[in-house]
């Protein structure tokens, strides 16, 4: 299966199960905000990488997955938003935050995996998926290898394919290196690296790994064929993802393709959602994508159609 590239924001064997209480994990962790400390916390080894999770809150489950060079917290107040109404088990995704790189490259498909099998050892039977950019590839690739684990799929701002990406930012994802380490120090993937991950001096190795990652060439189209969950597409209007790329993955997903029909009987059981005014480098903190996606977790439509309207039904 090809590897799947990451989307900076700059651009099955289980060895161990170890939990650890939230309390007990090693650094203060400035980044928690609003929403504040997780009720469980622990690392959890998965065909040979030690990954970091957080479980919070109650509710249906809720897999959330956070962007390259980013981690659990990224997701800012919608982190505290998903978790009043959502169980919401937050993964630190391999060599980033609290997770080691360990001795595997960065594999999209590989990771995807992964988390199949952690949730399953969590103790969760099936989840909801919402993954944006570096984790919108993981969910697509968990959803397709393990669809009876997924129950419905947020894809947010994320290409199933590397010619989604506007020609431009190619070179620029091409280009990362763990040579740009100290240029980097006072961005913020660096200041929120360094906030929580246990050695920070492993950032250099982290970029170097997504740099090998971002060179492959790939495509993903075998893995959106096998998605048979009802899946959304969120994206901002003005993100590094083409518009026509946007809208023929929406039609790999049945979307899009005839007029739905005035009693919404060509419907598909997939949406697209264009958010306005938002970036690649915004979306993931933004109200609009957790307002988006939540309905559509909820298995709630919003919308009546005509017929319902004049019938009053």
């Amino acid at each position: 299966m090809p590897r799947m590239t990451i989307i900076t924001l700059l651009t099955a064997a289980l060895a161990a199960f170890a939990p650890v209480a939230a309390a007990e994990e090693a650094k203060e962790n400035p980044l928690q905000g609003e929403a504040g400390k997780p009720d469980k916390a622990g690392h959890l080894a998965v065909n040979g990488i030690n990954y970091y999770y957080e479980i919070r809150g109650e509710g249906e489950p809720l897999l959330l997955l956070h962007g390259g060079l980013g981690q659990i917290e990224m997701f800012g107040a919608n982190l505290k938003t998903l978790q009043d109404k959502r169980q919401v088990i937050g993964v630190d995704l391999q060599g980033h935050g609290r997770t080691p790189l360990g001795d595997r490259p960065i594999d999209i498909p590989a990771i995807g995996k992964d988390m199949a099998e952690l949730v399953t050892a969590l103790g969760y039977d099936q989840v909801d998926v919402l993954g944006y950019s570096f984790g919108g590839g993981v969910a697509l690739q968990m959803a397709a290898q393990a669809p009876d684990k997924v129950r419905r799929l947020v894809i947010a701002s994320a290409p199933f394919a590397r010619n989604g990406f506007f020609p431009e930012m190619i070179p620029q994802q091409e280009a990362v290196s763990g040579a740009m380490a100290d240029m980097m120090k006072e961005t913020p993937m660096y200041k929120s690296y360094a906030a929580v991950a246990p050695d920070v001096s492993e950032f250099p190795k982290l970029l170097d790994a997504m740099g090998a990652a971002m060179r492959e060439k790939y495509d993903a189209s075998d893995a959106v064929a096998k998605l048979s969950m009802p899946v959304i597409l969120i994206f901002g209007d003005s993100d590094m993802i083409r518009p026509e790329h946007i809208v023929e993955f929406y039609q790999k997903l049945g979307g899009g393709l005839k007029d739905a029909g005035w009693m919404r009987e060509n419907m598909s059981k997939n949406r697209l959602a264009i958010l306005p005014g938002l970036t690649h480098y915004e979306t993931f903190a933004a109200p609009a994508l957790v307002n988006t996606a939540l309905p559509f977790l909820d298995g709630q439509s919003n919308t009546q159609s005509w017929a319902g309207q004049v019938d009053g039904n």
